[in-house]
């Protein structure tokens, strides 16, 4: 299968920024509980919007939005000193670009924050379309992101690859009808993910060049 279109997450898949949000998190805990819970808590939920995550931790609107504006200050704050790219992860996508190939993001940030990763990145430019968690009604693992995507580039979702890091980007592409790739280098290894069967593992960014052949 050659694909023509390549979707993506961005934390954990083209950008490094779990050192970032974990530290959002704790800062977060420690502002609001006094207290910092253990870091697996909050991989558990990493890929899905900061305001799913918090229910964790309340159920009280008012003080959801509280956490979640305390986390954002704090994010921004922080975010263009230590977020990058993966290494091998811009040659990459941009050698798809190069190949006329569709790009399009899918992410559980907002979109004004997708787009400064990938500002941060260098790669805005390449994508076609960015798909945000204030894009949709039903954020990952929900289907709707990747065909709201799909929808926006005019492709079809059996010509179509979704590349991520986590469960939460498995199962969306899966019930979307896409095929899934899962992005070894990021914070999740094998172990993690093989109970959700991807169609593709990439142990490192220049494996996604395999996708552009047939396979």
């Amino acid at each position: 299968m050659v694909f023509s279109t390549f979707l993506f997450d961005l934390d954990g898949t083209l950008i490094d920024s779990v050192e970032l949000i974990l530290r959002s998190y704790r800062h977060t805990l420690r502002t609001h509980r006094g207290m910092v819970p253990p870091d697996d808590l909050w991989l558990k939920g990493l890929g899905t919007p900061i305001r799913v995550q918090l229910r964790q931790w309340t159920d009280d609107p008012t003080e959801i939005e509280e956490m979640a504006a305390t986390y954002s200050v704090y994010n921004l704050e922080h975010h263009d000193a230590l977020v990058r790219p993966y290494d091998g992860v811009v040659n990459a996508v941009r050698g798809l670009k190069e190949e006329g190939k569709r790009l399009g993001l899918v992410t559980s940030k907002v979109r004004s924050g997708a787009t400064r990763g990938l500002k941060v990145a260098g790669l805005e430019p390449a994508f076609d379309v960015i798909v945000g968690a204030d894009d949709v009604q039903h954020p990952k693992p929900h289907p709707e992101p990747v065909l709201a995507a799909l929808d926006r580039l005019g492709a079809r979702p059996g010509e179509a690859v979704f590349i991520g890091d986590s469960r939460h980007d498995l199962v969306c592409g899966r019930a979307a009808g896409v095929k899934t790739a899962a992005a070894l280098w990021g914070p999740f290894d094998r172990s993690h993910l093989a109970d959700l069967e991807p169609d593709y593992w990439l142990e490192r960014p220049e494996d996604i060049r395999r996708l552009t052949s047939d396979i």
